[in-house]
């Protein structure tokens, strides 16, 4: 079964991969074998994974990951649900603020 998964490393910095075989990729990540970003960086802790049906679908998903704040990141590895709703917003311009100035 394919699985998005996201490391802690040594440094704190949070890796997110997708893998066919968890245990596996995990080994190849303490190795140093596994990517060339965790490798200078080991040892590295799984801290959150999730399965999918397909590996496209993990793939997605993990593109999709990487392209969150790490306040976003912390809140899925947390289950922090209500964290996690609060970082996907927007912020909102005031009143005061207004629309952009274009001069």
């Amino acid at each position: 079964m394919p699985f998005v998964y996201l490391l802690e490393c040594s440094d704190g910095s949070l890796y997110v991969g997708s893998t066919w075989d968890l245990e596996r990729r995990i080994g190849e990540h303490q190795e140093g074998l596994g990517a060339a970003y965790t490798a200078t960086r080991r040892p590295v802790r799984l801290v959150y994974y999730e399965e999918s049906a397909r590996i496209d679908a993990a793939y997605a998903r993990e593109k999709q990951i990487q392209g969150w704040s790490r306040v976003k990141r912390l809140a899925l590895i947390n289950g922090d649900l209500d964290a996690l709703r609060r970082a996907s917003r927007k912020p909102r311009r005031t009143q005061e603020e207004g629309p952009e100035d274009s001069g």
